[in-house]
């Protein structure tokens, strides 16, 4: 026997046939018994509203009512969240994320094989914010750049791939490997000897040498810790490779070298360079971009895809108005990707922080005039962003 069940009044011992609705783009494919309340939760968080249940397959007790699921007001399902909003909902994710991809790495510091299943249902939060708030969760990507480079390059990187294959309209189930792969491509930096990864010098050839072997290493590590797909295992291993034969471990080139390396290796360096290390300063995004385009390493044709994906001034990006203000770009314009959504709150002739204002530059005279970075006015752009301009906006 067949019944439509919300998710409020899923029990355990249920077993969902099917869902039937859910919030986001992405349709979760979920049949089976459920067998704890963690399950149920995983399912609203999720964004799953209603299932089918089958009775006859369900393990439930004599007395246990089934309430049949009630109909929904469509206007109902799913409240339009602001800019704000759902910058304060990116944000909690991504610091959720910054837990749990911190535990993973201790773990393997300390030289245990801890399950991928956490990092597995991490990405799978990343895909969902992504489809639901792209700009939110992009922006996070560049806003959140502290001491703690290993880790948050771990998240970044798989938001962006995230994003990127959301661009090319991938299939969810190549997603979802993007985005694990993003959290573990680069688990083989983390038994590193810190005089390498801390130093504030250029690497000398031996130095490189030792930081090379983290592709084999993190390869190693991860098949130590569970399964994952062909395509993980390729850009863990590949995503150092570039098409002009200069990348390692094994110098391949042009074809050779597969499409999720390729796309691998423009995100790993894309966050790095807009990223402040012990060796070197952020480039503003936009500069990044344009890094990109002119480096004959990367595959022009999937340089050029991440820069719309990306757009000519990445959400996150701190930018200097005509009107001689510092804004963020809180939303990107498809249209016309030079006119975004911003929110001033710094005037750079007084030096002084300004009421946060945002403006919509498709319907202002206002424009951008470059691309700049926080440290050219001694901001705290990360502190700021979440301490003043969430609750502002």
């Amino acid at each position: 026997m067949l019944k439509d069940v919300n998710i409020d009044d899923i029990l355990p011992g249920m077993f969902i046939a099917q869902v039937n609705e859910q919030t986001g783009q992405l349709k979760i494919k979920t049949k089976g018994l459920v067998k704890t309340h963690k399950a149920i939760e995983e399912l609203k968080l999720n964004g799953v509203i209603q299932v089918t249940v089958d009775l006859s397959r369900s393990e439930l007790s004599d007395n246990t009512a089934v309430q049949p699921a009630v109909s929904v007001n469509p206007k109902s399902k799913k409240t339009k969240l602001s800019e704000g909003e759902m910058l304060t909902h990116a944000t909690k994710l991504y610091d959720e994320a910054v837990s749990i991809q911190g535990k993973f790495f201790k773990r393997l510091e300390a030289k245990q094989n801890p399950s991928l299943d956490d990092a597995k249902q991490l990405s799978k939060k990343i895909i969902d914010v992504v489809f639901d708030m792209p700009s939110a969760i992009s922006c996070l990507s560049l806003l959140n750049k502290t001491s703690q480079y290993l880790l948050e390059h771990s998240i970044n990187c798989a938001i962006l791939m995230t994003l990127f294959g959301r661009h090319k309209d991938l299939p969810r189930e190549t997603i979802e490997s993007l985005s694990l792969a993003g959290l573990l491509m680069d688990v083989g930096m983390v038994n590193m000897p810190t005089s390498i990864t801390d130093s504030p010098l250029k690497l000398t050839e031996q130095q490189k040498e030792i930081v090379s072997t983290h592709v084999d290493i993190g390869l190693d590590l991860v098949e130590r810790c569970g399964e994952v797909s062909e395509i993980v295992q390729d850009v863990i291993f590949n995503h150092h490779e570039r098409i002009d034969g200069s990348g390692y471990p094994d110098k391949q080139s042009g074809v050779d070298v597969s499409l999720y390396a390729r796309m691998a290796a423009i995100v790993d360096t894309y966050d790095a360079m807009t990223t402040n290390r012990q060796f070197q300063s952020a480039v503003p995004p936009t500069g990044a971009l344009r890094s990109l385009l002119t480096d004959k390493s990367y595959d022009p044709v999937l340089v050029q895809e991440f820069v719309q994906c990306m757009g000519v001034h990445p959400v996150g990006s701190l930018v200097k108005l005509t009107n001689s203000r510092l804004a963020i770009v809180i939303k990107s314009n498809k249209t016309n990707p030079l006119m975004p959504v911003v929110a001033s709150f710094y005037h750079v002739n007084t030096g002084h922080y300004s009421e946060v204002k945002k403006i919509d530059l498709a319907h202002s005279e206002l424009q951008i005039e470059s691309s700049v970075r926080p440290e050219e006015f001694d901001i705290n752009l990360t502190k700021f962003f979440r301490e003043v301009l969430i609750s502002a906006i």
